[in-house]
């Protein structure tokens, strides 16, 4: 392609909306366009992009022997209803009615979709398996859409969707899909770790979430350097440590606490450890009022206690202070686990091993002393409500855990029979038995992925793309295109290059040096071959994107090194 005729437009400064390095270069280097908030089109280099890493996930899904397909992105509520997700997966949803009042969803996802086809297609275990996939537009109303092309309200993605006789199937499906997905990454030039992930709004039991390592990813994953523990933090189970469980039970004790609401103020006023006070916070669940216990100096991970009172993510919100006092009698800063009235409590596991803890009194300006379990309180659930932090033990060999901060790029859940239980997803076996299919999916953020490739691989000039999805694996630098020297010799090189199987762009536009020099490092491709004043010796100028040594070079030398470079990092 020649850069003449090419649309093509860059930023020399930085867009005032974007925060991180993959949003303010994919609009500098013109590769996205922003229509409104959280939604962007992809300009010519920018698809060529999503393409590239489009063919790599077609490439690796049918090697596994799944098979693409193409469905709407409108649905039908009555799918949605079906499945029992209509009124559960909340506002992150575009609905929609037609005409005739009919409701429809733009689609976040499409379970119900593939479930409805193959129950209506498919009947005997000979049929089985079967794992269909697709490559398309999805739609979340994000509430804070941020971050460019991280957290949109619309995305392309590749979502795959398996179906089997029974869970040791499943296994090898789910198998399959992670070595698929491991070399979808790897060819992508991503660093990444896949690590356990809660189910969320899919459901299912077993997941893995692809995280590509980076420090503005809004994931965290916990992982161990002495085991192979490694897990998001919304999952990772946490050790309970109960502090002063072989202590003699005291009596209770009531004591005066003057506007001492937080559990700093607290532990520093009594002059205790926050280790042996209980935090008490208050949640609305629609018409319900929870209350979740957990230790003073631990953070309450919200994703498990959605999962422990089963309800979708969005009807938890905190109490307003005047639910505060309706329920404990006191203001906010005071509650605690005795005299809660028409409250559901929720106890971490942790506390009921530990002994003579402090906590609020549910009387403005009172806290309680020498509280024990069984005896002063109780709760209706007791579970893990922790949330993993630098330092915790691993759950499997004790050793201390680590933290690091990544971006989702897949994700890949064992959906069991979620779906196909209320969709009704059947199959007769060999003995004519009608049987569940058990199903699985599969999701990778495409233009996430994009983006999260930026995250890893720039620096203060621009992209430096892996040539495996590079938008063209060599650029031709015309230093003087009046110079007709250097123009047969461009043409030269362009076209042996192209004829090797290289995408090459060539920069023929009557710009200074300077410029195209600014753009190639801006737009990120991997080889710069520049044509100059030794073009009449038949020598150029050969640099790698991602080294800053410049070296001089016969023609021929410099079209062998770009041949190997380009083939030799798998693209």
């Amino acid at each position: 392609m020649k850069m003449s005729k090419m649309y093509f437009h860059t930023l020399r400064e930085n867009p005032s909306e974007a925060e991180i390095p993959s949003h303010i270069l994919l609009l500098r280097a013109g590769m996205i366009r922003k229509l409104v908030s959280g939604i962007y089109g992809f300009m010519p280099m920018g698809f060529r992009v999503i393409r590239k890493i489009e063919q790599i996930v077609r490439e690796e899904m049918d090697a596994k022997g799944a098979q693409e397909i193409l469905m709407s992105a409108i649905q039908p509520a009555e799918l949605w209803q079906e499945s029992g997700r209509w009124y559960a997966y909340g506002p992150e949803m575009f609905r929609l009615k037609d005409r005739n009042e009919r409701d429809f969803c733009l689609g976040p996802t499409h379970e119900e979709i593939f479930t409805d086809i193959i129950r209506s297609e498919i009947s005997s275990h000979k049929q089985l398996p079967v794992n269909l996939y697709q490559i398309q537009t999805k739609y979340r109303d994000e509430k804070r859409p941020r971050f460019g092309l991280m957290r949109s309200r619309e995305f392309i993605m590749k979502d795959a969707y398996s179906f089997d006789k029974d869970w040791e199937g499943l296994d090898k499906s789910y198998e399959d899909m992670y070595d698929a997905y491991s070399r979808i990454f790897t060819r992508c030039g991503l660093e990444f770790r896949a690590v356990e992930a809660d189910t969320g709004a899919i459901g299912g039991s077993d997941s893995h979430e692809f995280t590509a390592l980076s420090e503005v990813g809004e994931g965290v994953i916990a992982y161990c350097e002495q085991c192979d523990f490694a897990a998001t933090t919304e999952r990772a189970a946490c050790v309970d440590e109960p502090f002063g469980e072989n202590e003699t039970e005291l009596p209770l004790e009531e004591v005066f606490t003057p506007g001492k609401k937080t559990i700093d103020d607290v532990a520093e006023f009594l002059n205790i450890p926050k280790n042996k006070i209980i935090k008490t916070l208050l949640f609305k669940v629609e018409d319900e009022v929870v209350a979740v216990l957990i230790r003073g100096d631990r953070e309450l991970n919200e994703t498990k206690l959605i999962n422990a009172l089963g309800i979708p993510e969005h009807l938890l919100e905190f109490a307003d202070e005047n639910t505060v006092k309706e329920v404990t009698g006191a203001d906010t800063g005071f509650a605690g686990p005795r005299r809660l009235i028409g409250v559901r409590v929720i106890i971490d596991s942790e506390l009921p091993k530990m002994k003579n803890m402090t906590a609020g009194a549910n009387i403005t300006d009172y806290h309680l002393k020498n509280l024990n379990y069984g005896r002063d309180y109780e709760g209706d659930i007791i579970v893990d409500l922790k949330l993993m932090a630098e330092g915790y033990p691993c759950p499997k060999c004790h050793a201390e855990v680590k933290l690091a901060r990544g971006i989702e790029v897949g994700q890949i859940f064992k959906l069991g029979t979620k779906y196909s239980v209320p969709m009704g997803a059947v199959y007769t076996d060999e003995n004519m038995e009608e049987k569940i299919m058990v199903m699985g999916c599969y999701g990778i953020g495409v233009s996430r992925t994009m983006a999260a490739v930026i995250e890893q691989n720039h620096d203060d000039n621009g992209i430096i793309w892996p040539p495996s999805i590079a938008p063209y694996h060599v650029i031709v630098t015309i230093v003087n295109t009046r110079d007709q020297q250097q123009m047969e010799l461009a043409e030269t090189i362009y076209a042996e290059l192209t004829k090797a199987g290289l995408e090459v762009l060539m920069d023929d536009r009557d710009e200074r040096a300077g410029v195209k020099f600014k753009d190639a490092d801006l737009i990120g491709i991997p080889v710069r071959i520049t044509v100059g004043k030794k073009a009449s010796e038949g020598k150029v100028e050969y640099k790698l994107r991602k080294e800053s040594e410049i070296i001089e070079l016969t023609t021929s030398e410099a079209m062998e090194r770009a041949i190997t470079f380009c083939f030799s990092s798998k693209m």
